[in-house]
């Protein structure tokens, strides 16, 4: 199904009753070994785990790496949906994302400091035939309508319920091994596309 025909059923479907505009999304999780969390979202389990210098074993991605992965996706999704929209032609999409994060407020060693980021630093890079003009409303569409622009900011609306008691369960026998090592390319470029034209658009979300 084309991301066009979704658009049009989904605009008609909350025509018919805005009732049909709410998604309801839900994940589970429960601590297997060491600090590692194994994660249920809906028919996909994911493992979640911390470095050695966070008391994990590096089995996989950290809370921290899911949630610039969750803003990457949700900004390539947000793009590709809005470039169709109005018919813009887009090649490629490369999105890379950096966050500044004190841990200083995770270990309360400074109460005066925030847990989550601080800033959040956005490079999108398109490729493609359109003019630079109108690449720049695609990315004020973009910036507008995004789900998860500001990830921190809106854990602050987050309500907490009191941890409730369950019997224990043994932990998952089979986390250790699962997932990749990290390896780490911070200054990696995306690749250049063979047509088009390419432009980065860089943006600074605040955690505040």
């Amino acid at each position: 199904m084309s991301l066009t025909t979704i658009i049009d059923a989904t605009a008609a479907a909350v025509a018919q009753d805005t009732a049909n505009a709410t998604a309801p999304f839900a994940a589970s999780g429960r601590l297997t070994t060491g600090v590692a969390t194994e994660i249920q979202a809906g028919r996909h389990t994911l493992v979640i785990d911390e470095p050695p210098t966070l008391g994990g074993e590096d089995v996989a991605p950290n809370p921290v790496d899911f949630a610039l992965a969750s803003l990457i996706s949700c900004q390539v999704v947000t793009y590709r949906f809005w470039a169709d929209k109005p018919g813009i032609a887009v090649d490629t999409i490369d999105v890379s994302a950096v966050g500044d994060l004190d841990v200083r407020g995770f270990f309360g060693l400074d109460e005066g400091v925030r847990s989550g980021f601080g800033e959040v630093r956005l490079d999108v890079r398109l490729a493609g035939p359109e003019s630079e003009e109108r690449y720049r409303d695609l990315k004020a569409a973009v910036d507008a309508h995004c789900p998860t622009t500001a990830p921190c900011s809106t854990c602050s609306r987050i309500p907490r319920r009191s941890p409730s008691r369950s019997r224990s369960r043994a932990p998952s026998p089979d986390t250790r091994g699962v997932g990749a090592s990290r390896q780490r390319s911070p200054g990696a470029q995306p690749a250049q596309s063979s047509t088009g034209r390419r432009w980065g658009m860089a943006g600074r979300h605040g955690g505040r």
